[in-house]
């Protein structure tokens, strides 16, 4: 009998930002189910791994596979949603909560007309956030808090299988922090699997089933969470282009 492949699997993965090596032939993998989370320092790694994971940042050797299939040829992409770093720049989307969580559906609905189900998934994800009252409402007059919400609200719209979240709690106010420990408790219950990036563990540490800590783009620590926290875990964020978190909330609403 053949077990089932992971959901991710990363192997001897490289990957350079311009001339400077970043991911130094990093290995992990992700069963469905789980909730790993990718801990390090800044410059370790950590945001250039979850991009390459979703096509983002080109490996230069090793390889990626999703649900099985290599990344090259993956093209199931309502399987997996994601959220991006949080910029100040995005909350000036000029469009509703709704209408930008309704884009998170368009990996399913494509350019059909959405149907009863669609709408339904759509009102889910805003009032598993605790938005369903500002659902009209401007992104721009959102709080930071209130916009991560609904970028998390987005990448729950398709109803994904695998849930990838860089930096979810970086800038965020206690109370939004609560309430999004809240939505992806909630979302693991029901089986989904997910990926972290995290600067600190917080309200969310027990969620957490293993840890794979960075450092200088290698593997140091792949394991629990607390032994991770304790030995290897180092302060500060990865460095990426001030617009990269923008671009797929952008392109979502252009699509």
């Amino acid at each position: 009998m053949t077990s089932e492949p992971p959901v991710i699997s990363v192997e001897a993965a490289t990957a350079a930002l311009g001339s400077r090596p970043v991911l130094r032939g990093i290995d992990f993998a992700v069963r469905r189910g789980e909730v790993v989370s990718l801990l390090g320092a800044n410059g370790s790694g950590k945001s250039t791994a979850v991009r390459a994971v979703i096509g983002q940042v080109p490996l230069t050797g090793g390889r990626i596979a999703l649900f099985g299939t290599e990344l090259r040829r993956f093209r199931d992409w309502a399987r997996i949603g994601y959220v991006p770093q949080r910029t100040t720049a995005a909350s000036g989307v000029p469009a509703t909560v709704r209408e930008v969580v309704s884009s998170g559906r368009l990996s399913r609905t494509g350019l059909r007309w959405p149907s009863r189900a669609d709408r339904a998934a759509v009102e889910r994800a805003i009032e598993l956030v605790g938005l369903a009252d500002r659902a009209k409402d401007s992104v721009s007059a959102l709080s930071g808090g209130q916009h991560q919400r609904v970028l998390i609200a987005r990448a729950l719209a398709s109803e994904p299988e695998l849930l990838i979240m860089d930096e979810p709690m970086a800038g965020v106010d206690l109370a939004s922090q609560e309430v999004l420990a809240t939505t992806l408790r909630e979302q693991v219950s029901q089986g989904t699997t997910v990926l972290l990036v995290l600067h600190e563990l917080g309200p969310l540490e027990p969620l957490i089933d293993r840890a794979v800590v960075l450092r200088d783009g290698c593997v140091a620590h792949d394991g629990p969470p607390p032994e991770a926290v304790g030995q290897h875990a180092l302060p500060g964020h990865d460095h990426v282009h001030p617009h990269a978190a923008d671009e797929p909330l952008r392109t979502g609403l252009l699509t």
